[in-house]
């Protein structure tokens, strides 16, 4: 059986002319007719939630759509939509929560931490044969979520200043009661029963505000990544789908063989993730393997080459070889970012963020033309071209 795979994603409304956030999300959503799109706990956001899909082709075709058909319905409001962790001009509004009643009562007993989820991330969900299975892959996945975070670092940027964070949603994110890594359970009586006991304990009021970084969908037979930004460009989206089904396919095949695949160790986890959110792909990861610090790409491409034979299965090696030299090439969205606001300013840094979310190019400092193995809805392929000293992976 093929394994599928889809995606749900978060942006931003901001005033187009000014490229700062607004809570204009009813209005957008006022003017969608096509399914999947629906408001979030801040009224300066919209979420889109793609069909399941067997090929990232696919899955890229429909990205790029929605991303389109959200556009459309903006612009003619005098708005953009922007897909990316945080923006640099957001502004705290105490109140802005939709009027929903479980949002209503999230902003009332989380206060700052509500009124500051100004944030936007992209979650994958992959299948899963039933809940006990999704509970002991998390144990062998969760390890490897770090890198996936590196891949989608999109958010440097918070009230107008530069944090120093490739992933300053990250941190903003931790903050809520049942946020960060997710570690180990038996089973998934185990884990319902630790969920249980928040909700009983009054930290959280209900399933859904479950956050760990993984969980199983508490309505589909999915796991969930969660906890990566939001991205610019859906290439991104697609590369980093197309790493977490293979490797909950291969954990799973691990499962079946009954390999070891954790050693329930997961206390430096957390550590893990703010080496991610601190430095993105610029900097070290800590390499799963060894839990010793080594440089991103060397980690990243170690990654894709253990994955290779789940990669394969899935039919999707070659698009996720290219898609990683690409971003090693390009670099992550929030140095991206973050060089074109020292040259250009920081409504630069807007405009690049809202261009790629559209699918326009927009202000880039790649020296050179990048591979493209997925190509943009209704544009042809292009020949692929070699990024110069990017080390290839695989063969």
């Amino acid at each position: 059986m093929t394994v599928r795979v889809g995606v749900e994603e978060e942006f931003h409304v901001l005033d187009l002319e000014s490229g700062r956030l607004v809570p204009g999300a009813d209005a957008v959503l006022g003017r969608l007719r096509g399914p999947g799109f629906k408001p979030e706990l801040q009224r300066s956001a919209v979420e889109w939630n793609s069909p399941v899909h067997t090929s990232l082709e696919a899955l890229r075709t429909d990205l790029a759509g929605a991303r389109r058909e959200l556009d459309a319905a903006a612009s003619p409001l005098g708005l953009a939509v922007a897909a990316a962790g945080t923006v640099p001009f957001a502004r705290l509004t105490p109140g802005d929560a939709t009027a929903d009643p479980r949002y209503r009562t999230m902003a009332e007993e989380y206060r700052r931490v509500s009124d500051e989820h100004l944030v936007c991330s992209a979650q994958v969900h992959v299948d899963i044969p039933d809940r006990d299975t999704a509970v002991r892959v998390m144990c062998a996945v969760s390890p490897w979520l770090p890198p996936l975070l590196a891949l989608s670092a999109s958010s440097p940027f918070w009230l107008g200043a530069d944090t120093g964070y490739a992933s300053w949603r990250t941190m903003l994110w931790q903050r809520w009661p049942t946020a960060g890594p997710v570690g180990c359970f038996a089973s998934a009586a185990e884990y319902d029963a630790a969920v249980a006991d928040l909700i009983r304990g009054g930290m959280i009021s209900d399933p859904g505000m479950v956050y760990f970084d993984l969980r199983p969908s508490d309505h589909q037979r999915t796991l969930e990544l969660r906890i990566c930004d939001a991205c610019p460009r859906p290439e991104t989206v697609v590369l980093v789908a197309g790493l977490f089904r293979a490797l909950v396919e291969d954990a799973r095949l691990r499962l079946e063989r009954r390999d070891q695949v954790c050693d329930g160790r997961h206390e430096w986890l957390r550590a893990a993730v703010w080496r991610a959110a601190r430095t993105g792909l610029e900097g070290p990861l800590v390499d799963p393997e060894t839990r010793l610090a080594a440089p991103a790409p060397v980690v990243l491409r170690g990654m894709v080459r253990r994955l290779r034979p789940a990669l394969e299965a899935c039919g999707d090696w070659d698009t996720v070889r290219l898609l990683m030299t690409e971003a090693l090439a390009r670099g992550d969205a929030a140095h991206r970012l973050r060089r074109i606001a020292e040259v250009h300013g920081l409504r630069a840094a807007v405009e690049t963020i809202v261009a790629e979310t559209r699918g326009d190019r927009g202000r880039s400092p790649a020296p050179a033309p990048v591979l493209r193995p997925v190509a943009a809805a209704g544009a042809p392929v292009r020949a692929p071209v070699a990024p110069g000293p990017v080390e290839a992976i695989g063969g």
